[in-house]
């Protein structure tokens, strides 16, 4: 399998439409094409929070899904990339195609993109347009095949056209008789420092244990949003799993009186749209900055000239007696409400994040910025989470596929 640099074959252009597009609970027209979103138009007016805005415009855990005989598919995309003064270049988002379910090509937008020039000192950011580009795959086997073609999960992504050499036709949502697992997460769940959007955490325990993910992990925006939950109570789906916790210490965003009630109403709204849906409660993963120091937490100046992102906690131990939230704080919470909830709600399930990444995992695999997971510990939490809520002996998430 192989890219190549020159599109050499007739081709037909098709329209990229919602029955084409999985993971996005939204898709807004602009003057290039669509730019899918995952969270709906209501919820993002009712935010005007640029992190959030940020966050779900980068399109974690959707893709493009279709059956043709196409030995060549072509996409057109206009991806706003994003530069941060004085730290390292990030990489190109990475495209990743899927023949049949299995990983056959990876490629990036050649010859475009917008930049976003983000100064983290001075609080700014710039922003410069540019073109659409084109990301190719050829040499695709000459049969009926079934294709996947799952966006960058940190790019912001507007799809201008789809081109193949033979037509395409959608997959009925449910034809792989699949369940539906919607997710609610962090930066961490979002993606952060992974590889590609098939190997975030999610995606991989997804495929892992056989389900169809939807991805609202959301960097920096866990944040128990009414609207968030109100987008989960409204979207269709078999499994849920809210994680929760380091983004509310990060902002210093609320004190323990709040954040009890906070979840209660969070979970309730769920609940609304899914009474009986099996329901996981997923506290912090291990963070040796936060686990008894509050927030929040800053980036570490010292290191933007060094040429590298380290964050720090601005918070002091003593103040969890007035309430402040620590990671420690947060699992304790979260167990006590699980405990009282699924008194009256069976299918309400409790997993500490520790069993994920904890702090024998931290030795081995420390979080290079202190607060971000690397690639390999992507796949280390991905595949733990799936034997935990899927495949176990007694699993979180029972028969996903029954």
């Amino acid at each position: 399998m192989r890219t190549e640099p020159e599109w050499t074959t007739p081709h037909i252009t098709t329209h990229i439409t919602a029955d084409l597009v999985r993971g996005a609970l939204d898709l807004e027209h602009t003057p290039h094409g669509v730019l899918p979103h995952r969270l709906p138009a209501r919820a993002r007016a009712q935010c005007t929070d640029p992190q959030l805005a940020a966050a779900e415009s980068q399109p974690s855990g959707v893709r493009l899904v279709f059956r043709t005989r196409a030995t060549s598919v072509e996409l057109d995309a206009l991806p706003t990339r994003r530069v941060y003064v004085g730290a390292p270049p990030r990489p190109d988002g990475v495209y990743d195609l899927l023949v049949d379910g299995r990983l056959t090509a990876q490629s990036t937008v050649t010859g475009g993109g917008s930049t976003l020039t983000v100064d983290m000192t001075a609080g700014t950011a710039t922003h410069e347009p540019g073109p659409p580009g084109t990301v190719r795959f050829t040499g695709l086997p000459d049969h009926m095949k079934s294709i996947e073609i799952w966006l960058p999960h940190n790019e912001t992504t507007e799809l201008v056209a789809l081109r193949t050499d033979a037509p395409v036709e959608p997959v009925p949502a449910g034809d792989r008789g699949r369940k539906v697992w919607l997710h609610h997460g962090s930066s961490i769940s979002h993606g952060s420092d992974a590889a590609s959007p098939t190997v975030i955490w999610p995606a991989l325990a997804a495929a892992l244990g056989g389900v169809e993910l939807i991805n609202l992990g959301l960097a920096g925006s866990a944040l128990l949003d009414p609207f968030t939950a109100r987008a989960m109570r409204d979207t269709p789906a078999d499994l849920i799993s809210v994680k929760i916790g380091i983004n509310l210490v990060n902002t210093d965003l609320m004190r323990l009186r709040a954040f009890g009630p906070a979840v209660h109403g969070f979970l309730d709204t769920i609940r609304e749209g899914h009474p009986t849906a099996p329901l996981l409660l997923v506290s912090p993963l291990y963070c040796p900055m936060h686990e008894d120091t509050p927030g929040p937490t800053a980036l570490d100046l010292s290191t933007i000239g060094a040429g590298e992102v380290r964050f720090q906690p601005m918070g002091d131990p003593a103040e969890r007696a007035a309430g402040k939230l620590t990671l420690n704080v947060i699992r304790e919470e979260l167990s006590r409400i699980v405990k009282q909830r699924s008194a009256d709600d069976p299918n309400l399930h409790h997993l500490d994040g520790r069993a994920l990444y904890g702090e024998s995992d931290f030795a081995e695999l420390p979080l290079p910025d202190q607060l971000h997971p690397d690639a390999a510990t992507h796949r280390r939490i991905g595949e733990r989470f799936a034997e935990l809520a899927f495949t176990a002996p007694e699993p979180l998430f029972p028969n996903p596929q029954a």
